[in-house]
């Protein structure tokens, strides 16, 4: 009979995330790490490419900045809740600007979550593994 402390722990299963962040070397960052994490990740710098991609991609989680500066991630956010292939996607909203008003648009938009950036790498792994 096995012991618990043999089992070994399962991997967390691999999701796929898409990152949408204006700032190029944020994007690339966080898709590294993602990727790093073991999960498919794809990135987008502004709003249209964030809605093309979800619709082809069809994320599992999307990490939608709310301050982009083409489309309001929120406005994004409010677009793809109810894209067909999209229904389950868990949107979480990030944002380094200092305005308190965010947080709330980001949740009144369907965002599960919102964090202030830059998110800890330890932050984001345990976002991914959920």
């Amino acid at each position: 009979m096995a012991t618990l402390h043999r089992l070994k722990p399962q991997p967390a299963p691999k999701r796929r995330i898409l990152v949408v962040e204006d700032d190029l070397d944020s994007v690339h960052s966080m898709a590294m790490l993602i990727k790093m994490m073991g999960h498919e990740v794809q990135f987008a710098i502004n709003g249209m490419a964030a809605i093309d991609i979800a619709r082809t991609f069809r994320p599992d989680i999307i990490i939608l900045d709310i301050g982009l500066p083409d489309f309001k991630g929120d406005h994004i956010a409010r677009q793809l809740r109810f894209e067909p292939g999209l229904e389950n996607t868990q949107f979480i909203a990030i944002s380094g600007l200092p305005e308190e008003h965010l947080e709330s648009r980001a949740l009144q938009a369907g965002c599960e979550e919102f964090y202030r950036k830059p998110i800890e790498p330890a932050v984001l792994e345990a976002l991914l593994a959920r």
